[in-house]
């Protein structure tokens, strides 16, 4: 190992304060890297059959059970929780309000998109005008864009998160079972009436009730073992039911071959799920929390954080890029029929070669995970709540059809969320007002 490296290392693990939780920022970290491998594993590429989503999970059934440990993201907001809680009660005790406070949670959560989007416009609209299939720029722009969906269904619970603060210091663990009932009824609803349309509030009843895990952990609720043995008992007893009695299929990443999805729109077996993960892991958190006393592993979980969302939002543009590039070339030979011995064992070269694309794309475009520090005054509480709802409503429409249709490109969605952004005091602009002015 390198010595610049070590050093580094250290120094890094010296500047941090005894009282930061190490734990949380690393299952930050493991959850998006597991993410991310997941995404470049199941979308199968081939020139025959060209890019398929969900080709691993369609083609292989057997796969179906392994995504009750691939599919992590109730850990991302189970420290989204922890993070949410330490930052607003922060902000409390420094008088900061929740106008300011949800201005600079999407800040940090908004700003890394814009170049992503931007980027994908343009790249739209050369193709559409220079012959391109329609029906092919959509199907890149779309699966370019899947990682907004999660953004999209993480800002609405952002925005709840200070008063769903609340409903958890004043009522405890009922603020959560009301919430996972309540999403039920939406399930029972959505299923029964055979509308995907009626289950979209549970993208933020069922993150926003699992979020609140993290209130517990914070809290020191979720401490011993025995508090964390039941929670995977709960979750665990809870998701075989659900899938084994139920009409929820046995994976809980979208398949095709499945009448329904667990996690498309988000339903409550993904709670269950959640509380069996989290039930796991903070019965590791001990030991694992030791673990992270290691300079060097410290070291790579503070890099990965410092631009995590960048890796997260451009994965799936180095793989949509790749892919492309090889099936123009009709490169049969580095892209073997998926599932085959040698698919298999090419995998890792796969993710090395979208890793090096990936790198590079972080390193060009990490820095709006960076801005410039925000003095400006409070505002009026509408405007952050305006941008997010031009985010998130930009965001969910492109994940589900991309950015070209029959007619051409769609301007309005790629552009509603800058817009909301600028308009709406998200993007700091040139000679606006600080607050010593």
């Amino acid at each position: 190992m390198p010595r610049s490296f070590l050093a580094q290392a250290r120094k890094v693990d010296e500047a941090t304060p005894d009282t930061r939780s190490r734990e949380v920022d690393f299952l930050r970290a493991a959850a998006i890297t597991v993410v991310v491998l997941g995404h470049w594993t199941i979308i199968a590429v081939s020139v025959g059959g060209g890019i398929n989503p969900h080709g691993l999970l369609d083609q292989a059934r057997w796969t179906h059970p392994l995504t009750w440990v691939f599919q992590v993201m109730p850990i991302f907001f189970l420290v989204g929780g922890y993070s949410n809680a330490l930052s607003w009660r922060s902000a409390r005790r420094r008088n900061i309000g929740y106008a300011e406070w949800l201005r600079a949670r999407l800040r940090r959560l908004g700003l890394p998109l814009i170049p992503l989007l931007l980027v994908w416009l343009v790249t739209c609209v050369i193709a559409v005008a220079a012959g391109a299939e329609p029906a092919a720029v959509q199907l890149a722009s779309q699966m370019a864009l899947v990682p907004t969906w999660f953004l999209a269904a993480y800002l609405l619970v952002v925005i709840v998160a200070p008063p769903c603060l609340i409903l958890w210091e004043k009522w405890g663990w009922w603020s959560i079972i009301v919430g996972i009932g309540l999403a039920g009824v939406i399930d029972v609803i959505s299923i029964a009436t055979e509308s995907t349309l009626a289950g979209y509030p549970n993208y933020l009843l069922v993150w926003a009730s699992f979020h609140q895990f993290g209130y517990a952990w914070l809290d020191d609720r979720l401490t011993s073992l025995k508090r964390c043995a039941a929670l995977f008992a709960i979750g665990a007893i809870g998701l075989g039911l659900l899938v084994g009695f139920g009409p929820y299929p046995v994976s809980m990443i979208t398949a095709g071959t499945d009448a329904i999805s667990n996690s498309s729109p988000t339903r409550v077996t993904m709670a269950f799920l959640g509380m069996a993960q989290a039930g796991i892991v903070l019965m590791l958190r001990r030991p694992l929390a030791a673990l992270l006393r290691s300079p060097g592993l410290w070291f790579v979980t503070v890099m990965v954080n410092q631009r995590i969302m960048t890796w997260f939002l451009w994965h799936l543009t180095a793989l949509t890029a790749l892919a492309n590039v090889l099936i123009g070339l009709d490169a049969d030979a580095v892209l073997p029929e998926p599932l085959t011995g040698i698919w298999w064992l090419t995998r890792p070269l796969w993710a090395i070669a979208l890793l090096a694309i990936t790198g590079v794309l972080v390193a060009i475009f990490g820095r709006f995970e960076s801005p410039q520090p925000d003095d400006r005054p409070a505002p009026p509480t509408w405007m952050p709540i305006a941008a997010s709802a031009a985010i998130c409503a930009g965001l969910a429409i492109m994940a589900d059809t991309g950015m070209v249709d029959g007619h051409g490109v769609t301007w309005i969605w790629p552009l509603l969320p800058i817009v909301g952004m600028l308009a709406f005091g998200v993007v700091r602009l040139p000679g606006r007002r600080t607050a010593e002015d």
